[in-house]
């Protein structure tokens, strides 16, 4: 079962309201090379999660879910795919869900574009709720925007940097994946008249969630072939992000020479070695150990909700990133 599927959602709903955004704007051409490149990445799948995560935290609300509930969604999924399109520039990445990358079709210049975009549409469309008493939209039109650029930026910084710690390596992670899932829950709770305490409840669930999603999306980059990742396998090391199982396997002094001698010139055969490395000397099982400390916190969280019915559906989501 998937998981709009097991939450009662209406999926459809969500993507029609993702299509809206472009096919609605008055501004904008339909046959347009922005339009169509845009439609054409929405439709070209993905989980949804975040969508899905606005109209979760909106359940724990009183009001029903409305119109603007369902923009929210919308507007978290917009967010979400202009960073896939940055993200896919910068690290120069020929793949996209299995698919050649928007870059790749459109040229670099027009993809940053079309990412711009996609990312002040959705400024300009949530302008509309710009009162003092709804300022949490801010939270998720401009604030986690700015923080995926700074998580790239971080990732940019700290590219080949063997010595990045731990807490260096959470925070990029905060800011690349868990701060918008998170930020999605609170603002769907606060949108359907939650209140403050709650939605910041929901605020770190969401954020344990995301931070085990990064990890394990880290380690995927080790474990899985390139066929069911969509794009190669070992391209973290290869474009130089230290990820956690990489800095497991650097605390192994048999291998941390190994892996600092990984550079931007580095051979294939070189990178080769050091991936099947990694993979043989115990530190994927410290990751995987580390990752589930956090789905630990989610469902402490999801007990001290237990008075609202839809913690059930926090339940649903735990069960889903558990087996992700």
């Amino acid at each position: 079962m998937k998981l709009h599927e097991a939450l009662n959602m209406d999926i459809n709903r969500v993507n029609r309201e993702i299509e809206n955004i472009v096919k609605f704007d008055p501004d904008l051409p339909r046959s347009s090379i922005v339009a169509k490149s845009v439609l054409e990445l929405v439709r070209s799948g993905g989980k949804r999660l975040r969508p899905v995560m606005v109209l979760v935290g909106a359940r724990f609300g009183s009001k029903s879910l409305g119109r603007k509930q369902w923009q929210l969604a919308a507007a978290a999924e917009f967010i979400h795919a202009a960073s896939l399109i940055h993200d896919d520039v910068i690290d120069r990445s020929d793949l996209r869900r299995g698919q050649p990358a928007m870059h790749l079709k459109t040229g670099v210049s027009s993809a940053v574009h079309i990412g711009n975009y996609m990312s002040l549409r959705i400024v300009e469309l949530l302008s509309q709720y710009s009162s003092e008493q709804e300022r949490y939209v801010h939270d998720l039109s401009s604030l986690a925007s700015t923080q995926l650029c700074i998580g790239e930026y971080q990732q940019m910084t700290h590219a080949f940097n063997y010595d990045q710690t731990l807490e260096e390596y959470l925070e990029k992670s905060r800011n690349k994946t868990a701060q918008l899932m998170a930020t999605c829950l609170r603002t769907g709770a606060l949108s359907s008249g939650c209140d403050t305490h709650t939605a910041d409840l929901l605020y770190e669930f969401g954020e344990c969630l995301g931070l085990h999603f990064q990890i394990q999306d880290d380690l995927k980059d080790f474990t899985q072939d390139a066929a069911t990742l969509g794009k190669p396998a070992g391209s973290d090391l290869r474009h130089g992000q230290v990820t956690l199982p990489v800095m497991y396997a650097l605390q192994e002094p048999s291998l941390s020479p190994m892996i600092r001698s990984i550079g931007p010139d580095s051979s294939e055969t070189d990178i080769e070695q050091v991936l099947e490395a990694i993979r043989q000397c115990g530190a994927l099982k410290k990751t995987e150990e580390f990752s589930r400390t956090f789905l630990d916190r989610a469902q402490a969280i999801i007990q001290q909700l237990s008075s609202y019915p839809a913690h059930e559906d926090l339940k649903v989501l735990l069960k889903y990133f558990s087996a992700a």
